[in-house]
């Protein structure tokens, strides 16, 4: 262990909050994904999960900065700078050695969509193969549909893009989370989407760079729970239903 490192735990085992072991302001890093986490009035970032991670973090006492990124660089930033964090990430297996997690935040359902007058049915993945889906690069749910060897994928920069492909023909599927692609089919005056599958059950967390601390990592997992017991969670997601 680094003298570093090894001051760094010595300030969490102490009556010191685990947040002073890193420099101050915590970098958090999140992506233009509503209602999840969004850019507000006044640039301020709003969203369900947003305003979760703010609670979270006054009860545990940190001191935070949370930036919007594009998912790809905020992704990349996490995983190669300390005292960094990113959300909403949906936890899988094959990101769970990436990052220490906090969470769950919020339940984010993955759905195929099709447009509003399709007659297609859809009841299995491998049904769905057979169909041109948009997805957007780097995101979690493209990626799992990648490792499904879904042939016809077609990736976009940025989710948004994929409610006028659909609307326009360009993709006969739009495989997204259930309340995002209503939302920004809303933004891009596209027709409501028909969800059509929901294929994925999934739970989106807070990821933190490796080297943060455990005790952290422990304490914001621990008031999470408490905010969860006392209805805090239960209250923020009414607000966005």
């Amino acid at each position: 262990m680094t003298g570093k490192k090894l001051w760094q735990g010595l300030l969490c085992a102490t009556a010191l909050t685990c947040s002073a072991a890193f420099a101050a302001p915590l970098e958090v890093l999140t992506e233009d994904y509503p209602p999840f986490n969004m850019q507000g009035d006044g640039n301020k970032i709003s969203g369900l999960s947003s305003e979760i991670v703010e609670e979270l973090f006054k009860r545990a006492g940190v001191e935070y900065k949370i930036t919007l990124l594009p998912w790809k660089r905020a992704y990349e930033q996490t995983q190669n700078t300390t005292n960094t964090a990113l959300y909403s990430t949906t936890r899988t297996p094959e990101r769970e050695a990436l990052f220490k997690w906090v969470g769950p935040l919020v339940s984010n359902n993955w759905v195929f969509f099709a447009k509003p007058d399709s007659t297609l049915s859809i009841t299995s993945l491998e049904q769905a193969k057979q169909y041109s889906v948009g997805g957007y690069n780097g995101d979690a749910v493209a990626e799992y549909l990648a490792a499904q060897g879904f042939a016809k994928l077609q990736l976009a920069s940025n989710d948004r893009a994929n409610a006028k492909k659909l609307e326009a023909g360009r993709i006969e599927l739009w495989a997204t989370g259930e309340y995002l692609g209503p939302y920004l089919a809303n933004l891009e005056k596209a027709p409501a989407p028909k969800a059509v599958f929901t294929f994925r059950e999934t739970q989106m967390s807070l990821a933190f760079n490796k080297d943060t601390p455990d005790e952290l990592i422990d304490k914001l997992n621990a008031t999470l729970e408490a905010m969860r017991k006392e209805g805090v969670i239960d209250a923020l997601n009414a607000k966005y239903h």
